[in-house]
Protein backbone atom coordinates (compact mmCIF):
# COMPACT_ATOMS: atom_id res chain seq x y z
CA UNK A 1 0.00 0.00 0.00
CA UNK A 2 1.76 3.69 -1.11
CA UNK A 3 1.66 6.77 1.16
CA UNK A 4 -1.26 8.35 -0.58
CA UNK A 5 -3.46 5.28 -0.27
CA UNK A 6 -2.88 4.87 3.41
CA UNK A 7 -3.72 8.67 3.72
CA UNK A 8 -6.83 8.20 1.79
CA UNK A 9 -7.33 5.33 3.85
CA UNK A 10 -7.09 7.37 6.97
CA UNK A 11 -9.39 10.18 5.08
CA UNK A 12 -11.70 7.39 4.81
CA UNK A 13 -11.47 6.44 9.09
CA UNK A 14 -11.77 9.99 9.92
CA UNK A 15 -14.93 10.45 8.27
CA UNK A 16 -16.90 7.26 9.21
CA UNK A 17 -15.69 8.55 13.04
CA UNK A 18 -16.44 11.88 12.26
CA UNK A 19 -13.04 13.16 13.42
CA UNK A 20 -13.68 16.81 12.23
CA UNK A 21 -10.06 18.35 13.13
CA UNK A 22 -8.07 15.06 11.29
CA UNK A 23 -10.27 15.10 8.45
CA UNK A 24 -9.82 18.80 7.91
CA UNK A 25 -6.14 18.04 8.01
CA UNK A 26 -6.30 15.61 5.47
CA UNK A 27 -8.11 16.58 3.74
CA UNK A 28 -5.69 19.99 3.34
CA UNK A 29 -2.56 17.53 2.49
CA UNK A 30 -4.40 15.79 -0.03
CA UNK A 31 -5.23 18.92 -1.58
CA UNK A 32 -1.93 19.68 -2.04
CA UNK A 33 -0.95 16.30 -3.17
CA UNK A 34 -3.29 16.63 -6.15
CA UNK A 35 -2.21 19.78 -7.25
CA UNK A 36 1.83 18.70 -7.23
CA UNK A 37 0.19 15.49 -8.87
CA UNK A 38 -1.15 18.06 -11.58
CA UNK A 39 2.06 20.03 -11.80
CA UNK A 40 4.30 16.69 -12.47
CA UNK A 41 1.63 15.19 -14.69
CA UNK A 42 1.51 11.96 -12.85
CA UNK A 43 1.27 9.98 -10.18
CA UNK A 44 3.31 10.81 -6.97
CA UNK A 45 5.94 8.45 -5.64
CA UNK A 46 6.54 7.76 -1.80
CA UNK A 47 8.78 10.44 -1.73
CA UNK A 48 7.37 12.93 -3.66
CA UNK A 49 4.77 12.59 -1.09
CA UNK A 50 6.73 12.89 2.11
CA UNK A 51 8.30 16.27 0.60
CA UNK A 52 4.93 17.34 0.12
CA UNK A 53 4.28 16.34 3.73
CA UNK A 54 7.53 17.77 4.98
CA UNK A 55 6.58 21.22 3.15
CA UNK A 56 3.40 21.19 4.86
CA UNK A 57 4.78 20.71 8.23
CA UNK A 58 7.34 23.38 7.25
CA UNK A 59 4.87 25.90 7.00
CA UNK A 60 3.20 24.93 10.29
CA UNK A 61 6.17 25.39 12.06
CA UNK A 62 6.98 28.75 10.15
CA UNK A 63 3.47 30.22 11.38
CA UNK A 64 3.97 28.95 14.89
CA UNK A 65 7.02 31.01 15.04
CA UNK A 66 5.35 34.00 13.71
CA UNK A 67 1.80 33.24 16.27
CA UNK A 68 4.47 33.11 19.21
CA UNK A 69 5.61 36.67 18.70
CA UNK A 70 2.26 37.97 18.85
CA UNK A 71 1.47 35.29 21.55
CA UNK A 72 -1.65 33.65 19.82
CA UNK A 73 -1.33 30.35 22.07
CA UNK A 74 -4.81 28.98 20.88
CA UNK A 75 -3.48 28.90 16.98
CA UNK A 76 -0.11 26.99 18.41
CA UNK A 77 -1.73 24.60 19.88
CA UNK A 78 -4.05 24.01 16.41
CA UNK A 79 -0.85 24.11 14.58
CA UNK A 80 1.02 21.43 16.59
CA UNK A 81 -1.59 19.12 16.25
CA UNK A 82 -1.80 19.62 12.38
CA UNK A 83 2.38 18.96 12.73
CA UNK A 84 1.38 16.08 14.70
CA UNK A 85 -1.01 14.81 12.33
CA UNK A 86 0.94 15.26 9.45
CA UNK A 87 4.30 13.77 11.07
CA UNK A 88 2.42 10.40 11.40
CA UNK A 89 3.06 10.10 7.86
CA UNK A 90 6.47 10.93 7.75
CA UNK A 91 9.53 8.60 7.55
CA UNK A 92 11.37 8.47 11.73
CA UNK A 93 13.57 10.93 11.22
CA UNK A 94 17.48 10.41 12.11
CA UNK A 95 19.15 11.05 15.59
CA UNK A 96 22.03 13.36 16.07
CA UNK A 97 24.52 10.75 16.05
CA UNK A 98 23.01 8.71 13.23
CA UNK A 99 23.34 12.24 10.93
CA UNK A 100 27.39 12.43 12.57
CA UNK A 101 27.92 8.94 11.43
CA UNK A 102 26.57 9.77 8.14
CA UNK A 103 28.45 12.91 7.42
CA UNK A 104 31.39 10.93 8.84
CA UNK A 105 31.10 8.30 6.16
CA UNK A 106 30.90 11.29 3.24
CA UNK A 107 33.80 13.08 4.34
CA UNK A 108 35.83 10.18 4.59
CA UNK A 109 34.97 8.79 0.90
CA UNK A 110 34.79 12.86 -0.89
CA UNK A 111 38.14 13.93 0.97
CA UNK A 112 36.96 17.31 1.26
CA UNK A 113 39.85 20.15 1.39
CA UNK A 114 37.82 23.51 1.40
CA UNK A 115 34.54 25.03 2.19
CA UNK A 116 34.78 25.06 -1.71
CA UNK A 117 33.61 21.66 -1.86
CA UNK A 118 30.20 21.93 0.38
CA UNK A 119 27.67 21.97 -2.76
CA UNK A 120 29.05 18.51 -3.50
CA UNK A 121 29.19 17.22 0.11
CA UNK A 122 25.63 18.40 0.51
CA UNK A 123 24.23 16.73 -2.84
CA UNK A 124 25.55 13.52 -1.80
CA UNK A 125 24.20 13.88 2.07
CA UNK A 126 20.77 14.71 0.31
CA UNK A 127 20.54 11.48 -1.44
CA UNK A 128 21.91 9.37 1.71
CA UNK A 129 19.50 11.10 3.93
CA UNK A 130 16.37 10.85 2.00
CA UNK A 131 14.27 12.82 3.54
CA UNK A 132 14.83 11.00 7.22
CA UNK A 133 17.13 14.04 8.20
CA UNK A 134 16.92 17.55 9.05
CA UNK A 135 18.63 18.80 5.87
CA UNK A 136 19.18 22.44 8.05
CA UNK A 137 21.35 20.50 10.84
CA UNK A 138 22.95 18.69 8.45
CA UNK A 139 24.31 22.03 6.22
CA UNK A 140 25.30 23.29 9.83
CA UNK A 141 27.35 20.18 10.66
CA UNK A 142 28.70 20.07 7.29
CA UNK A 143 30.11 23.44 7.47
CA UNK A 144 31.32 23.02 10.93
CA UNK A 145 33.53 20.01 9.99
CA UNK A 146 34.85 21.94 7.20
CA UNK A 147 36.18 24.98 8.89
Amino acid sequence: MTLLETIVQDMTTAMKEQDKFNLSVLRMLKSSLQLEKINKKRDLTDEEVIAVIKKQVKMRKDSIEEFTKYGKTEEIEKLQQEMATLSKYLPLEMTEEEVNQVIESIFEEMKPSSIKEMGAIMKEATLRFAGRADMNLVSKKVKEKLN
